[in-house]
């Protein structure tokens, strides 16, 4: 299950965040480093094609896509150096496949701010800051022991310190690694193995109060020059309105200049940074919609669901759920001849309906 990480500064609304993502109660107090050990929970999003698809199969159950979220511990300046909780946060953060970094973007005379003011941007640049030092650490680490290696006359270990002095370079002048370019395998599978925290896919999520002119301006600024996905969200608003209907949620978001539903915005960027892609599936107990790595094969999509049908693996039925939708049902579909036979090396794309022929 991929995992995407809660990180920013203390008081940034990140518990609370949590909390509406996961429809969960974890504590969100008005001071820092209420969250310690961090929280877990899940994010669901319906996708409304398995709806339709369950209907139509007459399935008992049905699954939609998620995420695992884990709210990570606020961090303050000098966190490389182990200052608040920094190395606790180092280490929860280095184990999520993407970092969502809430950025405080509401006034408050209840909530106090670490640093006494709301600006985006030099918060941003607190937090980056902080991750960028330790993965000059970790580079520095790796570079000391290949040295070693490399006045051997290895050619390897001389290739690898080559990369990892240029890869210290692009990180001393404040960027972070996943911009830094890679001209072959070698260079990507090196930096891959480094597991470095500012290599990993990021979503801005600015909180704000009301997004009102000033409040634009202080975003825009933040996010200049950078190729980051956002959004914003009045995270506090969000939380009142889960007990009602999608429709006056609606209403009540529109007020705030914030319209739309949050969830699923938040959810179809995390599934853009990590590239993945959705396929259907339906027997008489569930339907369910999968994520999967965009190109993918069906052989792979196979042993995602079980290891009984990749090893049993004799060919895959599939048709673009658009196309499913003019049939009504997978049997009549097939009836039609509009379901495609396929092997093993099949691409998987998004909104395919699958089923799959296996031998027990």
């Amino acid at each position: 299950m991929e995992r995407v990480g809660i990180v920013g500064l203390p008081n940034a609304g990140k518990s609370s965040f949590f909390n509406f993502l996961t429809d969960n109660d974890v504590p969100a107090e008005s001071f820092p480093f209420c969250t310690i050990e961090p929280n877990v929970g899940v994010l669901v999003v319906p996708d409304e094609r398995v709806k339709i698809l369950a209907k139509n199969e007459g399935s008992k159950k049905v699954v939609h896509p998620f995420v695992e979220i884990v709210d990570i511990a606020g961090l303050v300046k000098g966190a490389s150096k182990g200052e608040g909780l920094g190395n606790q946060f180092l280490d929860h953060i280095s184990k999520v496949d993407v970092i969502a970094h809430v950025v405080r973007v509401f006034e408050s005379k209840t909530v106090s701010h670490p640093y006494q003011s709301v600006d985006p941007k030099r918060d941003i640049e607190i937090v980056e800051t902080e991750l960028i030092l330790k993965d000059l650490e970790t580079i520095q680490k790796r570079l000391e022991k290949r040295v070693k290696v490399a006045r051997t006359g290895d050619r390897d270990a001389k290739r690898e310190v080559e990369l990892l002095e240029a890869l210290q370079e692009f990180l001393s002048q404040g960027n972070r690694a996943s911009k830094f370019p890679r001209r072959d395998e070698f260079e990507e599978n090196l930096i891959r193995s480094l597991f470095l925290l500012t290599d990993k896919p990021q979503i801005f999520v600015f909180n704000v109060d009301e997004l009102d002119e000033e409040k634009k301006k202080l975003i825009e600024d933040a996010i200049k020059d950078r190729e980051e996905e956002y959004i914003i969200i009045n995270v506090k608003l969000e939380e009142e309105l889960k007990s009602l209907p999608e429709d006056e949620a609606e209403l009540f978001r529109a007020e705030y200049n914030l319209p739309g539903n949050k969830k699923k915005e938040f959810f179809e960027k995390i599934l853009k940074l990590l590239d993945l892609v959705r396929f259907l599936t339906a027997t008489q107990n569930e339907a369910r919609s999968w994520t999967i790595k965009r190109g993918a094969t069906a052989y792979e999509a196979a042993g995602l669901i079980h290891s009984d049908i990749q090893k049993g693996f004799i060919k895959a039925e599939v048709i673009p759920f658009e196309r499913y939708l003019e049939y009504g049902s997978f049997k009549k579909a097939r009836e039609a001849g509009a379901v495609e036979a396929h092997g093993k090396d099949y691409v998987v794309r998004e909104g395919d309906v699958i089923h799959f022929l296996f031998r027990a």
